[in-house]
């Protein structure tokens, strides 16, 4: 059970709606205890209790997040793009209604038409008058408007794929992630509805209270994550003569930092924070360039 509050308590803590179980559960508490979150989970494990800031969670099926966020259960949540474009099952709306605040990283996946393997396809307009099976019939009947076709939505809760074996569509709308749910209904995607990834999302409205600033610390927390994750520290040595071939190789890296080594004056130590993959390959093009002693080096933490 939620542990019941007092309007000042809830005006005073932060509640986070993840996923309870599911792809994105692990990762969603990963990404927050990496923010430097930690929590007291209760014993059904359908709470989590904050005790190094007051932000708790609560662990929910995915798809009640939209609405519980609407309802102002919940004043964040971490949730598919797929699940909060859908919405709630009952819209609701007004200021409450959530919006994406920030694109997570993980969880990717597309929304995406599928025609039977040995079908032709040329446009959309082929669906007009088709019967389409989906579990997104909002995502899908705005994506048809927009190409201007007329068709049958067919709303299913689950098993979507194997809907046209059963005769209830001519096509589907489905999550895809790696494909193979679909090869092996002989499906083949034709088109993408939506490009997915977990989101945090909140009210379209600023928060009035001290959760406003409890949501501006973890943003900046959750950005400086975000920023580091998939960065590198590239150190290494050049002649100055080098350093223009070398800056042409790391175009997506901060300004480096360089300084002439102790006790020569053409020598070079030079540091760099790529924001890219820095493999192999990179190294030896940096190596052919000039650098020596190359090393890359994980980033933990980065606060701007």
């Amino acid at each position: 059970m939620i542990p019941a509050t007092s309007s000042v308590a809830v005006r005073e803590r932060l509640r986070i709606a993840i996923h309870k179980s599911g792809r994105l559960a692990e990762p969603a508490r990963a990404l927050l205890a990496a923010c430097g979150l930690v929590w007291r989970e209760s014993s059904d494990r359908l709470f989590c209790f904050g005790e190094t800031w007051p932000i708790d969670l609560l662990l929910v099926r995915d798809d009640d997040i939209p609405g519980l966020l609407a309802d102002g259960v919940c004043d964040l949540g971490i949730v598919g793009r797929n699940v909060l474009r859908e919405g709630p099952a009952a819209p609701r709306p007004g200021p409450r209604a959530a919006r994406e605040w920030r694109p997570l990283g993980f969880g990717r996946c597309r929304l995406m038409l599928a025609i039977a393997q040995d079908d032709d396809w040329s446009d959309p307009s082929q669906l007009a008058g088709c019967r389409i099976a989906t579990s997104h019939p909002t995502l899908l009947a705005a994506w048809l408007a927009e190409n201007g076709v007329s068709a049958e939505v067919v709303t299913l809760s689950g098993s979507v794929e194997i809907a046209l074996r059963l005769g209830k569509a001519d096509a589907i709308c489905d999550l895809v992630s790696s494909g193979a749910t679909l090869a092996a209904n002989l499906l083949r995607p034709v088109a993408v509805v939506l490009d997915s990834e977990a989101v945090l999302a909140g009210p379209a409205m600023p928060f009035g209270d001290a959760r406003g600033e409890l949501a501006s610390m973890l943003l900046r927390r959750l950005d400086s994550v975000l920023q580091v994750r998939d960065s590198r520290l590239l150190i290494c040595q050049a002649a100055r003569a080098a350093l223009p071939g070398l800056l042409r190789l790391l175009s997506d890296a901060e300004a480096p930092t360089i300084t002439t080594i102790e006790g020569t004056t053409d020598r070079l130590a030079v540091q760099a924070l790529c924001r890219g993959a820095v493999g192999w390959q990179r190294l030896e093009e940096l190596r052919l360039a000039g650098a020596q002693g190359l090393m890359v080096l994980p980033v933990e933490r980065m606060l701007a």
